[in-house]
């Protein structure tokens, strides 16, 4: 393991994106990313198995949302292994962080990684979305989740009704926003720079018309 790279490409790749991160937070992040490698082997967490291009793919994509959160309470659907939610409840530490997902090994992944980060703003959850009927949190993100109307549809009572949905995507879902459901419309769409990451990235920001 070459944790002095690593670090190199994670602190790289925070600047690139104009984060302040203490470093306390990116310790996290690399305590994190260990974690992930370690347990990846075993239990297949992810397709990514280069560490350097976990940093880009999950730790950087993950961290570019950073500067849209603005909320209490935050869920994070369809989380996988715990992306961007994990990231997200380093960066914010007095954010309430849920992480949602219906596989059980990439939850208990999850949980270890709470319990090793100490991260008491952390929620994890093992759940199929369509079952959950939790308190409405202020912004439910989802990375690479589903389309845009399945989100919508299948988490709609997580969703304050003033609050927002966060849809992490690559290209401009034309299509996918024109099938919007009724009475949702997209509020914003920022163009994501992600360093280190070829293709585009965009952040779309759907609430209730």
């Amino acid at each position: 393991m070459n944790q002095p790279q690593w670090e190199a490409a994670l602190k790289k790749g925070i600047a690139g994106l104009n984060l302040q991160l203490s470093e306390t937070q990116t310790g996290l992040l690399l305590r994190y990313l260990n974690l992930l490698v370690k347990w990846n082997k075993a239990y297949n967490l992810t397709a990514v198995r280069d560490p350097l291009e976990m940093i880009n793919r999950h730790l950087i994509d993950s961290l570019s949302i950073v500067p849209y959160i603005d909320a209490k309470r935050l869920i994070d659907v369809g989380s996988g292994p715990g992306l961007p939610g994990i990231p997200l409840a380093i960066c914010y530490p007095h954010l309430a962080v849920t992480t949602l997902d219906s596989n059980g090994k990439k939850t208990r992944f999850q949980l270890q990684a709470k319990a090793e980060l100490g991260l008491e703003n952390l929620t994890v959850v093992n759940e199929r979305v369509e079952n959950c009927n939790f308190e409405p949190f202020d912004q439910v993100v989802s990375r690479a989740f589903a389309s845009l109307q399945d989100m919508i549809n299948w988490t709609h009572q997580l969703c304050r009704e003033d609050g927002v949905f966060l849809a992490m995507k690559g290209l401009y879902p034309v299509d996918e926003l024109s099938d919007l459901p009724d009475g949702y419309e997209l509020k914003a769409c920022h163009r994501l720079a992600v360093p280190e990451t070829e293709g585009e990235r965009h952040l779309l920001v759907l609430g209730r018309r």
